[in-house]
């Protein structure tokens, strides 16, 4: 596992690399961005940007979403993975937002997260870039990283990481580190390919060196 001083460097690493790092969804409010955010699991924000281009053109609130039965909203994502499930959980949560919060985006993490269709990471995802509230949203990107340079264990929970993040990062860049992260785990430290080589953190990387290692046992057999 890295130290208080190795994390650091880590963190200031990503920070140089990706000092624009940003929410790449595309939304001009916390209703859009719940919405953008619910229909990204399982896909790409460059997808979901796609879709959500027309989307939030034809729906402006949360009673937008009601007025049209369900396969017309189905259809308007239909593109999108698990379509049927989050066009209902999309028209759930339009529902519960007009009853219980007069049709606004709570900025409570807990209340969010009673929300159809929104889990842990949408709500942190929310109460940071919406509502400026220090959180770490660990999605796939987030959990590969911390665990290819030994932040956290290989064995931990998506909670687990989320909590060991907000012990070793300081709370005023939780949010920065979740998008510096995001940023080197989506156009670095990928899943497929990894840029190990061109790496800053590899002298860190337990993973990376293991990675290269291999590849040069691989290129001395041939």
């Amino acid at each position: 596992m890295l130290n208080k001083e190795q994390i650091r460097f880590c963190l200031d690493k990503m920070g140089e690399m990706f000092p624009e790092a940003h929410c790449e969804l595309n939304h001009s409010n916390p209703f859009e961005l719940v919405i953008a955010v619910a229909l990204s699991a399982q896909c790409t924000d460059v997808l979901v940007n796609k879709v959500t281009k027309s989307l939030f053109e034809k729906y402006k609130t949360p009673e937008d979403y009601l007025k049209v039965p369900l396969e017309e909203l189905q259809n308007d994502i239909r593109s999108i993975g698990l379509f049927r499930n989050k066009a209902k959980n999309i028209q759930k949560l339009s529902q519960l937002l007009i009853d219980k919060y007069n049709g606004e985006v709570p900025m409570d993490r807990d209340e969010l997260t009673n929300l159809p269709g929104v889990g842990r990471k949408t709500a942190n995802v929310v109460v940071s870039v919406a509502f400026g509230v220090p959180a770490i949203a660990v999605d796939t990107h987030v959990e590969r990283v911390s665990k290819r340079l030994a932040i956290c264990r290989w064995k931990d929970s998506v909670l687990e990481v989320e909590k060991t993040l907000m012990k070793k990062v300081p709370m005023d860049e939780w949010s920065l580190t979740h998008h510096r992260m995001i940023f080197f785990g989506r156009y670095h430290c990928k899943a497929q390919n990894p840029q190990c080589p061109s790496c800053p953190l590899l002298d860190l990387c337990r993973e990376g060196k293991k990675r290269m290692k291999g590849q040069l046992v691989v290129h001395e057999q041939k």
